[in-house]
């Protein structure tokens, strides 16, 4: 029945690889069954029969699909089946995609389509790395052009130790994260979560992550070989007449070198737009025919100049040498209601970052493929049409917003304090209010400073900044804190974060074929010293550590832990006990299913009243130990003392005071705090008080 089915076996970090072709999804261009440990991911790459007409791009598409019967879950929605992606697939989409795309034709305007639907979860075999395979070896074997086999690898650092695709258990003790995409001879995508790990030690990670792939990419080429289909031609050819382009080159470069020689993008943008007008009356005049688009010829203008000054010259538009930032400033407490703040600039650049502190309960909750239920610190990246001066509404947050998010949110994780040291949720908001070049670094300086302004005993600060590439056959130049028209222009967008120990995030987009290791260290050692210039200049003079005291406007938090058989006596019956302290102290109550206990209020003072109760609750009681209590019940024998919610002693008539009492009432009501000392706790529990408070006849 399946006559061209095949299998294809090796092995990855000790663990079976198995790829199945020939068998499933045969109307795509090209599929495979990729199996890995006990992680399944059916892959499939389909690209249309016609171009799409009036782009001027690659509509390429990636899609992470996450079925939740994958890891035994039904999904929490009110629904119950899978909706919108998560937050991690549409991470796991946009790293693929970047591992991907480099290696396809700029020319090519069919839509591509890759999708990889994970349908069985192995926590020890990454679905993101067996996808990304997957979708490498059904590109390769299908008719779609493409410049490919690459692979992909995790690797993890445990000590000293460089680990290829850790398991589950040893990413928990590992220092790095990171994810390694490769051709055979270069790196195409690097994405890494770091505990401050050295700029050295990451880049020994880099090449053995490298040296791995390459041989998955020999894997890959074999079954190619065997069962791949010839390529078709999807390319499309540049229109236009040679002599023609020329003749617009003389009317407009050298005016174009002048309009884009400045550091101001409004009047770079200005001076283009006049060179535009005049070039254009001048080309439908000379030829009133041609079907030349004259904005992609001054286009590819703007971007040989600004690529040929930084190769040849290693000048840039705004007079910078290589290694220059951009001015530089920051202010905290910039948003008087909001726990904490700050603006940073770089050029022209500019960030806004809110931190809001919360209990625990407001975690985001996950419903991913993911072990993790809820999530403590989230960090939001907003990035509206004004700041790059367009008009068009928001529509909430797309996958760029997500990724810059998520990639800040790395960046900053590894310096928070732990939930014992500081009992908070955690959100950071980034608003981007104007962008040229590196937005998301400029969002992790912004969110550093909000996080101490909000005063977040963070372990040190963390800064980001972009490294740029332009290459020319075997020549290349980097140079740092890109600006927009570099991006545009140049070959790599390589973005670092860290402290002055180490690197906490990376994040590298490309357009070209791979970098080579030499580029990859140059990056490295420049980002390192552009770092530790803005934590010193800006970061450190703005505000060298976290604020003594929270904003008086941030909810105040204590924790204390129970064991886990004394939560229900916290809860009481139908959540009395509970319940009555929140009243009592006004606070707010979080308990947890391990024994944590958070409690919230807008006072101190109402918090550490309510840990004394909760104390009070838990505490294994013992003769001598004295408490306050009021009077819950009098009888004929004795009164019976509360003195915690749904806790209470029995004093017995004659332990009440040193002189004989007849009735109790004379002395006594319903009500009344008195003092006791414990006597004693029988076998069931039971306590036995004496009063010592001096008592009179009062009634």
């Amino acid at each position: 029945m399946f006559k061209d089915f095949r299998i294809f076996e090796t092995q990855i970090a000790g663990r079976k690889f198995v790829v199945e072709v020939g068998k499933m999804a045969k109307f795509a261009n090209g599929s495979c069954l990729v199996r890995y440990g006990e992680t399944v991911v059916l892959v499939t790459a389909t690209a249309s029969i016609l171009p799409r007409e009036g782009i001027d791009f690659f509509p390429l598409s990636v899609d992470f699909e996450e079925k939740l019967y994958s890891v035994g879950k039904i999904p929490g929605s009110f629904l119950k089946r899978e909706g919108k992606p998560s937050e991690k697939a549409i991470l796991s989409s946009r790293a693929i995609d970047r591992s991907l795309r480099p290696l396809f034709s700029n020319f090519i305007r069919r839509d591509v389509s890759i999708v990889c639907t994970v349908v069985s979860v192995d926590e020890d075999c990454s679905a993101e790395v067996t996808a990304l395979i997957g979708a490498s070896i059904a590109l390769s074997i299908s008719d779609i052009p493409w410049n490919g086999p690459t692979a992909g690898v995790c690797v993890g650092l445990i000590g000293e130790n460089i680990i290829i695709n850790p398991t589950a258990l040893q990413f928990k003790t590992s220092r790095l994260d990171l994810k390694v995409a490769s051709t055979a001879e270069k790196v195409l995508m690097l994405e890494a979560g770091a505990d401050c790990v050295p700029e050295d030690v990451v880049f020994k990670a880099i090449v053995k992550g490298h040296e791995a792939n390459q041989k998955i990419v020999d894997f890959i080429q074999k079954i190619q070989n065997e069962v791949g289909k010839s390529k078709k031609n999807f390319g499309i050819l540049e229109s236009g007449d040679l002599k023609i382009v020329e003749e617009i080159k003389k009317i407009s470069f050298s005016e174009l070198e002048a309009a884009l020689k400045t550091s101001d993008k409004n009047v770079r943008d200005e001076n283009l737009f006049r060179v535009y007008q005049k070039v254009a009356s001048e080309f439908l005049e000379k030829f009133p025919e041609s079907d030349i688009k004259l904005e992609d010829v001054l286009y590819k203008f703007q971007k040989d100049i600004v690529r040929s000054w930084l190769i040849d010259k290693h000048q840039r538009v705004d007079g910078r040498s290589l290694d220059e930032i951009r001015d530089l400033s920051a202010e905290v407490g910039f948003l008087p209601r909001a726990h904490g703040s700050s603006l940073f600039t770089r050029g022209e650049t500019q960030v806004i970052t809110a931190a809001t502190l919360g209990p625990m309960s407001d975690n985001q909750k996950i419903d991913d493929l993911s072990d993790e239920e809820t999530k403590r610190y989230m960090h939001h990246y907003n990035f509206p049409s004004f700041s790059v001066g367009e008009t068009r509404p928001s529509r909430g947050p797309g996958r760029r917003e997500i990724g810059h998010g998520a990639l800040a949110e790395r960046a900053l994780e590894p310096v928070l304090p732990s939930v014992e040291k500081f009992p908070y949720s955690i959100r950071l908001v980034s608003e981007v209010l104007s962008s040229c070049g590196s937005t998301s670094q400029g969002a992790v300086c912004a969110s550093t400073l909000a996080l101490m302004d909000a005063g977040v005993p963070i372990k040190e600060p963390v800064a980001g900044i972009s490294c740029g590439l332009v290459t020319v056959g075997n020549r290349w130049v980097t140079f740092v804190d890109i600006q927009g028209i570099e991006d545009f222009f140049g070959d790599m967008d390589f973005k670092v974060a860290g402290t002055r120990n180490g690197i906490t995030a990376i994040q590298m987009d490309l357009k070209i074929d791979g970098l080579t290791h030499e580029i990859i260290e140059d990056a490295l050692s420049k980002t390192r010293l552009a770092r530790v210039k803005i934590l010193e200049d800006v970061i450190d003079k703005t505000l060298s550590e976290p604020r003594k005291e929270l904003s008086k406007y941030a909810p105040k938090v204590l924790s204390i832990s129970v064991p886990v058989e004394k939560i229900r006596e916290v809860i009481g019956a139908g959540g009395r006990v509970v319940q009555a302290i929140s009243t009592e102290k006004n606070v707010k109550i979080d308990i947890q299913d391990d024994g944590r206990i958070f409690v919230m209020s807008s006072d101190i003072k109402n918090c550490q009243d309510a840990v004394e109760v909760i104390r009070m609750i838990i505490k294994n009681l013992v003769p001598g130990d004295v408490l306050t209590g009021k009077v819950t019940k009098i009888m004929d024998f004795g009164v019976f003392v509360e003195f915690a919610p749904g806790r209470e002693g029995m004093c017995h008539i004659s332990k009440l005071s040193n002189t004989h009492i007849s009735q109790i009432s004379d002395f006594l009501r319903v009500g009344d705090v008195i003092s006791v000392i414990v006597m004693e706790v029988d076998s069931k529990g039971r306590i036995n008080l004496r009063c010592i408070t001096p008592l009179s006849k009062r009634y």
